[in-house]
């Protein structure tokens, strides 16, 4: 089979290959990973335990230096915690590798299956959470108000809303005057390294049980309940085919208790409040992506290596059908209603 994504990943591993060596890596033996994100390819480098993640784009809007620092930091920080892979080195920029790369550890691990997983993600989102918040946070994002910034955030994706229809729209209109009237309030969640793409895709349980977040490209200093909705909203939990699971309020009850628990005193107190408004954010994030995504990948790729790029041809067919399935149904009216009428659910079983 061949097509744009497979004849430039064909063009990307001399590349890798050139790079490993130049750094003085042992390249072992590459094999790309099939292709499940819009984000990264993906090499095992077969005998040394390691893979590379290379970037089709940055979805920070970052150009390929910058994008490979945030990274870093992403893995260097929450590898803390003891549920990320460790960073073992930075690939540079190059002609052959425009955007560069990581190395990070290969977790050996299965994919996650809920509900009987989700203890050990609220473990994992909770260590991560509880890391300690460091004096110098750059480059991750570091919002002074971290609610008014994902609202703006928000405010851009929704532009798009005009591909989404008459009755979704107005379901997550309403949704975002509400987000935008708690904004007028002074009260604000407290701030920790989130990972802010915790869907259970993004984990691996390994056999000790351990939840690993192995995808970290996203986090930032914001309101750790965006992660506990991330990592169980239907918009989440039914996004990869691989751990696909629909939620009853009563497991989204029950992880949201178990989260809590694992989290200090003091943090617990504060963030038991905003997990109800943080899901709701957090499903407007996922919204308005949706339509963004709808309405930008038909363009065609961009011919840098600069900051984002939906392209469908960066990826494989597959998984762009298999995408435009998943956003398709998400903004579907009987699933937006679904949605909206699960806010109200799950504030009689918190």
């Amino acid at each position: 089979m061949s097509g744009p994504a497979t004849d430039r990943r064909a063009a990307v591993l001399p590349a890798l290959m050139t790079a490993l060596e130049a750094g003085g890596h042992a390249p072992g033996l590459p094999e790309f990973l099939p292709d499940k994100g819009l984000a990264h390819d993906h090499v095992r480098l077969g005998g040394t335990g390691l893979l590379a993640r290379l970037p089709k784009q940055s979805q920070m809007r970052l150009n390929a230096a910058e994008n490979l620092a945030y990274q870093a930091a992403c893995f260097k920080r929450a590898s803390a915690s003891g549920h990320a892979p460790r960073l073992h080195a930075v690939l540079p920029p190059s002609d052959a590798l425009p955007r560069g790369g990581l190395i990070v550890d290969e977790i050996e691990g299965r994919v996650a299956r809920l509900p009987e997983d989700l203890p050990a993600i609220m473990q994992a989102l909770a260590a991560i959470h509880a890391l300690p918040m460091p004096k110098g946070r750059a480059p991750l994002l570091d919002p002074a108000d971290p609610l008014a910034d994902l609202l703006a955030e928000i405010d851009v994706q929704a532009c798009h809303l005009h591909i989404a229809h008459p009755a979704t729209k107005v379901i997550i209109e309403t949704h975002i005057a509400a987000l935008r009237h708690l904004c007028e309030s002074d009260a604000r969640p407290p701030k920790r390294l989130i990972s802010f793409d915790a869907h259970p895709g993004n984990f691996l349980i390994d056999a000790t049980g351990r939840a690993i977040l192995v995808d970290l490209e996203k986090a930032r200093y914001s309101a750790p309940p965006l992660d506990l909705a991330h990592a169980t909203l239907y918009t989440s939990t039914t996004w990869d085919v691989a751990s696909y699971a629909v939620l009853e309020p009563q497991d989204v009850a029950r992880a949201c208790h178990l989260w809590l628990d694992h989290l200090p005193d003091e943090l617990r107190a504060a963030l038991g409040p905003w997990i109800l408004p943080m899901r709701r954010a957090m499903w407007l994030w996922s919204m308005t992506w949706c339509a963004k995504w709808r309405a930008l990948s038909g363009t065609g790729a961009k011919s840098d290596a600069e900051g984002e790029d939906w392209a469908a041809e960066n990826s494989d067919a597959a998984l762009i059908a298999h995408v435009r399935g998943r956003v398709d149904h998400y903004l579907d009216p009987e699933t937006a209603k679904r949605l909206d009428l699960e806010f109200g659910l799950l504030a009689d079983v918190l």
